[in-house]
């Protein structure tokens, strides 16, 4: 939600003014670019990008605390996390973690940030409050994705060469027992509720529902060709699953963990959002430069929207009134995309090979 603030106007001739509401505070998309090692702000109500931010040698990852206050972004080539103060967009000191991070994810209390390191096979919790580093904790083989229970209790990182899924507990930075999945898992999304952590394994064309309350696994879901992504529908009603090689999405009843028809989208499908109302999820296909809206309550795949060249992330505004899709060519570019009519907007410029974005809350 965009928060609120309020002012006391300055004394007039009739008295004091009584308090009122201010404008909510600027909704802001913050992009990462690789090839040019700097982060770009676009301000989503002009669509208009603010100067680039430097950032440390090679950004690949990006987080915002749930206030909006800071964004944290993973430095895969300098082994460190830099934190940036949205309110002045300015770069904080770098925070040293492990050995080539990839992903980083913030806990619903916005206390700590857990960043996954994939050459130390460990996880590093910061501080938000002072910007350091904690012990690292040790997981499976080749950490990647990595995600928080809504109750912020557990974080489950996913052991991509391992087969496993490790859990975290926050309170104590302890792992637990891996949990075996399928083969090479690469995503991992949560339900609403905390109940069930969904895998999906890239090689075994399967997802692993997980049982949070006991960490265990449940009877692998089939679902299509090289599953790439995954997520649920705010309702925690339905999982989509993203399977790359079969130009599908596939939705999963969470109620019963059962498939139903794959979804047709287009080429190379590769990430998924869902606005926060949840009628809509949206698609990237990466080998046909489009974005394929798909109707939750009949799970049908709306007319396919021309985005820019590679595009490979995607993020929606809380409002749900823009889809933003990043496009990551050398010469980088951002498409806005208005839900009310799914028609495409005039491209962003941003920097070099942008590779993922996070708005503001």
């Amino acid at each position: 939600m965009e928060s609120l603030a309020l002012v006391i106007p300055p004394a007039t001739a009739a008295g004091v003014a009584g308090p009122r509401v201010s404008q909510p505070a600027p909704v802001t998309a913050y992009v990462v670019n690789k090839g040019s090692n700097t982060i770009t702000p676009i301000r989503t109500a002009t669509d208009t990008a603010d100067p680039q931010i430097p950032a440390w040698n090679g950004p690949e990852a990006i987080a915002l605390t749930p206030n909006g206050h800071t964004a944290y972004v993973v430095g895969v080539f300098s082994d460190s996390v830099t934190p940036i103060r949205t309110a002045t967009n300015t770069r904080g000191t770098a925070i040293p973690v492990g050995t080539e991070p990839s992903a980083i994810a913030i806990t619903p209390n916005g206390q700590t940030a857990y960043v996954t390191n994939v050459y130390s096979h460990t996880v590093t919790p910061i501080r938000i409050a002072t910007d350091t580093a904690g012990t690292p904790i040790p997981v499976g083989n080749q950490p990647g994705i990595i995600a928080p229970t809504p109750n912020g209790n557990t974080v489950y990182v996913v052991n991509e060469l391992s087969n496993t899924v490790t859990p975290i507990r926050t309170a104590t930075d302890t792992a637990g027992t891996p949990i075996p999945v399928g083969r090479f898992p690469d995503a991992i999304a949560i339900t609403p509720d905390g109940k069930t952590a969904y895998v999906a394994n890239f090689t075994s064309d399967t997802v692993t529902p997980i049982r949070t309350a006991t960490d265990t696994a449940g009877t692998p879901i089939p679902v299509g060709i090289i599953p790439l992504a995954i997520a649920i529908t705010p309702n925690g009603q339905t999982a989509y699953v993203v399977n790359s090689s079969s130009n599908t999405v596939t939705p999963i009843r969470t109620a019963t963990n059962t498939a139903g028809t794959p979804i047709p989208v287009g080429a190379g499908p590769s990430a998924i959002a869902i606005t926060p109302n949840g009628q809509t999820a949206y698609v990237i296909n990466y080998d046909s430069h489009t974005v394929t809206p798909i109707r939750t309550a009949t799970n049908t795949a709306g007319t396919p929207i021309p985005v820019g060249t590679e595009p490979v992330a995607i993020a929606i505004t809380p409002n749900g009134n823009t889809v933003y899709v990043v496009n990551g060519t050398v010469l980088g570019t951002v498409t806005p995309i208005r839900t009310a009519t799914n028609t495409a907007g005039t491209s962003i410029p941003v920097g070099v090979l942008p590779v993922a974005i996070a708005i503001t809350p």
